[in-house]
């Protein structure tokens, strides 16, 4: 309740910078903070605090005003201005000074030679084609740039993808199924919202690591199951109790397993058992096979509505291009825009209609084929330079027909830790398949993982002849 006169305010507003209801603001806004303005105290008015200061009653009026809107005080007819209650205010004690934010550091150490660096050369982004495609969106899609895109993506963009599969993979998409975002762990984010933070899912052990930090940030459960020569072992999935098994069947990362018809099918048995569970393919790399065709899908194969499909452009166009796309069976679909159709869609519609027509055009076929020719003859060059440095008894490199790493098997005596600890001394950085076990399992395999996409080709043979020295 209002209480007593006022008692003058009196500030030294000669130093001020800018407007002077601004200063004048702030120094009885430090007041009413500070206690020295009580709940309920009688301000005073406008006309006598503007002859005590000897500024205009506009300044004092406008002072007042920004109080007034922030809930510090209040007026009543009448009666004049009064300095509101604000006990939960009151309760808040400033904290010591002992804010220490730990800085996690984003970008990877500067090695002087990375043999497990998964990004792709910067040199083969068609940067020309790209900025010629979208000069052309910008100057014949004005409206369309400025609409709102629907949740799922752009039309243009999803019939593109539709297209390009159905060409490419084999694969009969309908454009609605096909939902884009930005990134695969984005779109992981709305699955685990369609399907349930209540369901467990399964995820190939050894494997990608950051998934398991995904579904827990998320509020799932995440349970790592071994793999086998075949790539994820039905029996200890069926063991989990789980009801969602996330894999990458065409090319397992980081062992490499090509998943064979026989155990594909095994896996779609398994789904068609329970209406909740479902299998999530990640196909991040298919475009780079080195022989023959592109292996079926799981989806392709999928006659039960059991597989969502998952893929990206950051492997096949670059790192930095975070589009990617998911692929849901009807069912799903339908729930999905039934339940989350109210998310915006995370590409820009300037990134959509380009990569659409970077597609639609064909030039998305002519990169990709460029591409399978440049990193076939790296390949090939890699492997020429091991066998030139190694023994075959010294090592052993153990190949797959698809994506852009493989596997290296050192005979050692040393440890797979004391290996990379002694490699780092020499600024040299590489991963052993342990590293990506889930259970954290240190038995020593000695293998090693190579990712050729990004790799010196300058530099590999003396950071190959180091490797062999340190052995």
């Amino acid at each position: 309740m209002p209480e007593g006169n006022a008692r003058m305010l009196t500030y030294n507003l000669s130093q001020s910078q800018g407007p002077l209801y601004k200063s004048l603001y702030s120094h009885i806004l430090a007041d009413i903070q500070g206690g020295r303005l009580k709940a309920g105290e009688k301000l005073p008015s406008k006309r006598s605090l503007a002859r005590n200061l000897g500024i205009s009653t506009i300044s004092i009026e406008n002072a007042y005003d920004q109080l007034i809107s922030e809930g510090y005080i209040y007026t009543l007819p009448k009666k004049g201005y009064f300095v509101a209650e604000l006990e939960i205010f009151n309760q808040i004690k400033n904290p010591e000074n002992n804010f220490n934010l730990e800085k996690v550091e984003r970008e990877s150490k500067k090695w002087a030679f990375d043999f497990s660096s998964n990004r792709m050369e910067n040199s083969s982004f068609p940067f020309s084609i790209w900025a010629r495609l979208l000069r052309e969106t910008i100057s014949n899609k004005e409206k369309e740039l400025m609409e709102v895109s629907p949740c799922g993506g752009i039309k243009d963009l999803r019939e593109a993808i539709a297209s390009h599969l159905e060409s490419f993979r084999g694969m009969t998409v309908n454009p609605d199924q096909i939902i884009v975002g930005a990134g695969t762990e984005y779109l992981y984010g709305l699955l685990i919202k369609l399907l349930g933070n209540d369901k467990i899912y399964c995820i190939e052990n050894p494997g990608y690591k950051k998934l398991s930090k995904i579904y827990e940030s998320n509020g799932a459960l995440s349970i790592p199951v071994d793999m086998d020569d075949k790539g994820l072992s039905v029996e200890e999935l069926r063991k989990s109790g789980g009801q969602i098994a996330h894999i990458s069947p065409t090319h397992h990362f980081p062992t490499g397993i090509c998943m064979l018809a026989s155990r594909r099918y095994e896996m779609l048995a398994w789904a068609n058992e329970s209406e909740e569970r479902y299998i999530i393919e990640d196909d991040y790399d298919s475009e780079f096979r080195n022989k023959g065709k592109p292996i079926p899908s799981l989806f392709s194969m999928d006659a039960f509505g059991k597989v969502i499909y998952m893929n990206t452009f950051s492997k096949s166009l670059s790192s930095t291009i975070r589009i990617s796309y998911m692929i849901l069976p009807e069912k799903l679909t339908n729930l999905f825009y039934q339940k989350l159709s109210f998310y915006s869609c995370t590409v820009s519609t300037f990134e959509q209609y380009t990569l659409a027509a970077f597609i639609s055009q064909g030039y998305f076929e002519k990169h990709i084929n460029r591409m399978r020719l440049h990193y076939g003859r790296k390949r090939s060059r890699v492997i020429e330079l091991i066998k030139n440095i190694f023994t075959q008894e010294e090592c052993r490199i153990i190949e797959n027909d698809s994506g852009l790493h493989f596997i290296l098997e050192f005979n050692s005596k040393k440890s797979d830790q004391k290996l990379k600890d002694d490699l780092q001394q020499e600024g040299i950085h590489i991963s052993s398949i342990n590293d990506f076990d889930m259970n954290g399992i240190k038995e020593d395999q000695h293998k090693f993982i190579l990712n050729y996409s990004n790799i010196d080709l300058e530099g590999i043979t003396a950071a190959l002849t180091k490797v062999k020295k340190l052995l």
